[in-house]
C-alpha cells in the first residue's frame, strides 16, 4: 500500500510540473475587460452619479460589452452594464422611442470631457474615445441606489449630455 502511495504521489508531481500544465489559464468571457474609463451617468429620476467604472473589451466588430462598478476595488459591487453599439446597428435595430428613453449618443457623451480613458497612454486614450464616439451607448442598472442587494428592478441611465432628436439619422 505504501509503495502504490508513493506511486501515485511520484505520478501528480510528474504531472503537476509538466510544462504542458504549467501556467495554463483556463479562458472565460470575463478575460479581457481592459479598456478602463469613467464616467458619470443620470438616473431616470434626474439624479447625477458616479463617476463609473467601467471595465469594457469589444466582442463583436461593432459592440463593445462594459461592466461597470462604483469603485475600483477588487470587490465593488456590479451595478451596471453598458453596450457601446456602433450607431448604424444601434438605429437601423431599435425604434425612435426606444432610443430616445434608453440609448444615448457617445459623440456628445466623448465631446462633453466628461469621460476618461484611464491606464493608457494619452495616444492610446484618444484612439479608444475616437473609437467610442462612433457608438451609442444603452445602459441597464441592475442594483438600485443604497439597497443591500439587487432586487430585480433594472434601470437605464443615460449620459449626462443626452438629448431626445426627432429622427434617428443613421450614419452611411
Amino acid at each position: 500500500m505504501k509503495k502504490l502511495y508513493k506511486i501515485i504521489l511520484f505520478g501528480a508531481a510528474i504531472v503537476a510540473s509538466s510544462p504542458l500544465f504549467a501556467d495554463e489559464k483556463v479562458r472565460s468571457p470575463a478575460d479581457g475587460y481592459n479598456i478602463h474609463l469613467i464616467a458619470p451617468h443620470r438616473h431616470e429620476d434626474g439624479t447625477v452619479h458616479g463617476p463609473y467604472h467601467h471595465y469594457c473589451k469589444e466582442i463583436k466588430p461593432e459592440i463593445m460589452q462594459c461592466m461597470i462598478f462604483l469603485t475600483d476595488d477588487p470587490n465593488a459591487e456590479l451595478v451596471e452594464i453598458e453596450y457601446f453599439i456602433d450607431k448604424k446597428l444601434a438605429r437601423s435595430n431599435v425604434t425612435l422611442e426606444q432610443w430616445n428613453k434608453h440609448f444615448h449618443d457617445h459623440t456628445e457623451e466623448i465631446a462633453s470631457g466628461r469621460v476618461q480613458v484611464l491606464d493608457v497612454t494619452p495616444a492610446k486614450a484618444k484612439e479608444i474615445a475616437e473609437a467610442a464616439s462612433k457608438t451609442d451607448g444603452i445602459i441597464f442598472h441592475l442594483w438600485p441606489m443604497g439597497a443591500k442587494v439587487p432586487n430585480g428592478d433594472v434601470t437605464f441611465p443615460t449620459a449626462l449630455s443626452h438629448k431626445s432628436v426627432a429622427k434617428l439619422e443613421i450614419p452611411k
